[in-house]
C-alpha cells in the first residue's frame, strides 16, 4: 500500500524574492551537494518559477513531487534523482 503522508524534507533552500533563474540555480546547486532520492524543497516568488521547475525536471531526470502556492509563495518539492 503506497504512502500517502507527504515526504520527509531533507534540504530547503529559500529563493524568495530572486528572479529566474537563481532559484533554479540555487536548486541546482542544492541537489548535487544531495545524495541520490533525498528530498529538496525549494521556496520562490517568481511566478515564473512554476513552469521553470516543471522543465528543470524533465531536463534533469530530477523528480518534481509537488508546487504548491501560499500566498505569493510557491514552494517546489523535488526528489535527486
Amino acid at each position: 500500500m503506497a504512502s500517502t503522508a507527504p515526504p520527509t524534507i531533507d534540504s530547503e533552500v529559500d529563493a524568495k524574492g530572486l528572479a529566474c533563474p537563481l532559484p533554479i540555480l540555487r536548486a541546482k546547486k542544492a541537489l548535487s551537494a544531495m545524495p541520490s532520492g533525498k528530498i529538496l524543497r525549494v521556496y520562490a516568488t517568481d511566478p515564473g518559477s512554476v513552469r521553470d521547475f516543471q522543465a528543470f525536471a524533465r531536463q534533469t531526470g530530477n523528480e518534481l513531487i509537488s508546487q504548491t502556492q501560499a500566498g505569493a509563495v510557491w514552494a517546489h518539492v523535488l526528489r535527486r534523482r
